[in-house]
């Protein structure tokens, strides 16, 4: 399912030369690794879904929209569900494929919305999406114009999910499909130094990492000079360099490890050499755009919150407040 020798191609042809040389060492490594237990069964799903024929693509609504120009068949329309429901839990989007509507926990055009405002535009950039899911919001780059968009993101399930939305779209048209690639790798998989990218987006990473001042630098160094970091993480009230460190779990995740002040995320950006740093927003997370949904079926935002207090977590912390910061390499 994964194309190693266009993915070199691809990385070669953007100038990523570096990348190109491990690329299929670093794709070996994923499948030798047995990514997931349910890897072939993923695999599977992805291989039956029906081919939709003719049609556009758009993402009016905040949905990425796939409208055949057809209706599928009733059979074909009942393998789609199947094949699509084998992949929950569906976390990012929403996508609609003709009159399917995949409702993800979250509502990440919300998100985008939020960020497409502040942005240089895309038209022509090459672009680097950091831990991106299942590649929703690499669409919306795409389709906000971006030349060549390579999302990462290790979860082989967020992999299966991509190749399954590539897979309908290439059925209809190789204009956005052929311009979105994803590699189920980590930032540590991404070259020193490589200095090419035009923007970079990590959103959703910063506070699940041990080190954050190493992200930024990394961030950084994928960045050619004068290249924009677009960067979404939590954050905590507050005007002074402070920084919740949760004793265990946050909001019932594990691996969350610090949640600065918009003050201190802007020193550390600086810090590591960025420029023209500035908070473009902030806004807690509402329970309506993160959510159980039938496409999401384990618990979301709710069970996260104390139900007698909102404003805090169930371990007692400030609920999910997150900030969108934009600066300059």
């Amino acid at each position: 399912m994964i194309d190693t020798g266009r993915m070199r191609r691809l990385l070669q042809t953007e100038g990523l030369d570096a990348w190109a040389e491990r690329v299929e060492s670093q794709l070996d490594g994923f499948m030798r690794q047995t990514p997931h237990g349910d890897w072939g069964r993923w695999q599977k799903a992805v291989e039956r879904l029906p081919v939709l024929g003719d049609g556009c693509v758009d993402c009016d609504g905040g949905s990425l929209n796939i409208r055949p120009t057809q209706p599928l068949p009733v059979s074909d329309r009942a393998i789609l569900v199947e094949c699509l429901k084998a992949l929950h839990p569906w976390r990012k989007g929403p996508f609609r494929i003709g009159d399917l509507m995949i409702d993800t926990e979250w509502r990440s055009d919300w998100k985008w919305d939020r960020v497409l405002p502040h942005l240089s535009p895309l038209a022509g950039r090459l672009v680097l999406d950091v831990g991106c899911g299942n590649g929703y919001h690499c669409w919306r780059m795409a389709e906000a114009g971006a030349r060549q968009v390579i999302g990462i993101d290790p979860t082989a399930l967020f992999m299966a999910q991509f190749l399954a939305m590539r897979t309908l779209l290439m059925s209809m048209t190789q204009g956005l499909a052929g311009r979105v690639a994803m590699l189920p790798v980590g930032i540590e998989a991404v070259p020193a130094g490589l200095a090419r990218f035009d923007t970079v987006f990590s959103m959703g990473v910063l506070y699940h990492r041990r080190s954050p001042i190493d992200h930024l630098m990394d961030l950084r160094g994928a960045l050619r000079s004068g290249g924009e970091l677009v960067l979404e993480t939590l954050v905590i009230e507050g005007c002074g360099d402070q920084a919740l460190v949760p004793k265990g779990r946050y909001a019932k995740m594990r691996n969350v490890w610090f949640i600065p002040t918009t003050t201190m995320l802007e020193n550390w950006l600086r810090r590591c050499g960025f420029h023209r740093v500035r908070t473009v927003d902030v806004t807690p997370t509402r329970l309506e755009e993160q959510r159980s949904t039938e496409w999401m079926t384990f618990e979301s935002l709710a069970d996260f919150l104390d139900p007698a207090d909102r404003r805090i977590t169930v371990e007692g912390y400030p609920a999910p407040r997150r900030a969108i910061l934009i600066a300059e390499a």
